[in-house]
């Protein structure tokens, strides 16, 4: 499978932490952090499609995590996983900002099968590991893309941008967002890349399609729309 899904998992039990990683490593790329304080930096500075987290935390605890990377207007949903079981850690856990709640211990299956519905709800998953746009469609497990039926060939890293435009239809993002998620922000290269593969990306798809999928919004950044017909 292509791990196009980035998963943030904040835990201070390393050994926990690993099996973590390790039972889903095949589905996502996880990045895994043991304090709070660099949990909470990572959520608000690099582009997620998920947030695990514990709450009982060094440095800054998953409640405060969460409160604050809402009041960033980070919208990353958030699956807490902790050994504090009670109704009112649950419904303060809701009440700052998180999607799901999952008390510790726990089965892994469980742990992917609400991984994998809150990945639904936001469009970055599905079950046939395809993404669709329009008349365009996106087979993360092959790295194919089709537009009208005909098959659009993209090498490295064009496939990843059009991946996550196509896991943020009908969402703004930024130039800095597409650095971030494709090159990682401790890339040594400049941002100046993007507008590089952008322009590749768009010249493979517009052969194809006149129309135009990407569109850009001057000096805000780029969006690949769902049609009107498909909205609705």
């Amino acid at each position: 499978m292509a791990k196009a899904i980035k998963i943030l998992l904040i835990e201070d039990d390393q050994n926990l932490a690993d099996n973590i990683v390790g039972f889903l490593q095949d589905f996502a790329d996880v990045t895994a952090v043991t304090d709070g304080l660099d949990g909470e930096f990572e959520a608000k500075e690099s582009p997620f499609d998920l947030i695990i987290c514990d709450l009982m935390l060094p440095g800054q605890s998953g409640l405060n995590i969460i409160k604050n990377v809402r009041e960033a207007k980070v919208v990353t949903p958030v699956l807490i996983l902790t050994a504090k079981a009670s109704l009112d850690d649950k419904i303060e856990g809701f009440n700052v900002g998180a999607d799901d709640y999952l008390t510790k211990p726990f089965h892994r299956e469980e742990l992917l099968v609400r991984v994998k519905a809150l990945l639904r709800r936001t469009g970055v998953y599905s079950e046939d590991n395809t993404i669709t746009v329009g008349e365009l469609t996106i087979n993360l497990e092959n790295r194919g893309v089709q537009v009208h039926g005909q098959s659009v060939k993209l090498v490295g890293k064009e496939f990843d941008i059009l991946t996550y435009l196509g896991q943020n239809k009908n969402i703004i993002v930024t130039r800095d967002q597409i650095f971030d998620r494709v090159w990682g922000v401790d890339s040594d290269t400049t941002i100046n890349v993007v507008n590089i593969y952008l322009n590749n990306l768009r010249r493979k798809l517009e052969a194809v399609d006149q129309g135009g999928l990407i569109k850009t919004l001057r000096n805000i950044g780029f969006i690949l729309e769902v049609p009107d017909d498909e909205a609705d």
